[in-house]
């Protein structure tokens, strides 16, 4: 399943900044999602951290009930990092044990690859 990571422009409060930390991230890379039951803001918040224990984001807060719930209930929920977009990052979860991957890349036109192709005009 893939997550949104939202809140990464927001600085830390110590440590490197999230879109630099998110920089050093790669495809795959293990992060942990962490329960905030005492944040004042949303007390169902999960924060996401590299495997450097620096905070990249938040789970987006449609999510963050169940995988909150999931969490507290003891389920065993392992969770990598997929890639980063211009506002949010992306990381891939998985559940009771099993392991996260990443999705196939998308589909490449092999004729938008070659040099030598020319479309005939229409």
């Amino acid at each position: 399943m893939s997550l949104a990571v939202v809140g990464i422009d927001y600085p830390n409060r110590r440590g490197p900044g999230r879109r630099f930390e998110l920089s050093l991230c790669s495809p795959g890379e293990p992060v942990e999602l962490r329960r905030e039951p005492e944040n004042p803001a949303d007390p169902r918040a999960v924060a996401v951290f590299s495997a450097r224990g620096i905070q990249i984001g938040y789970l987006t807060a449609e999510r963050c009930g169940r995988i909150g719930a999931l969490i507290a209930s003891g389920v065993e929920v392992r969770a990598i990092f997929q890639g980063i977009g211009p506002t949010a990052a992306w990381v891939r979860a998985a559940f009771h044990g099993e392991s996260p991957d990443l999705p196939l890349p998308p589909p490449t036109d092999p004729a938008s690859q070659s040099r030598e192709f020319w479309p005939d005009e229409d």
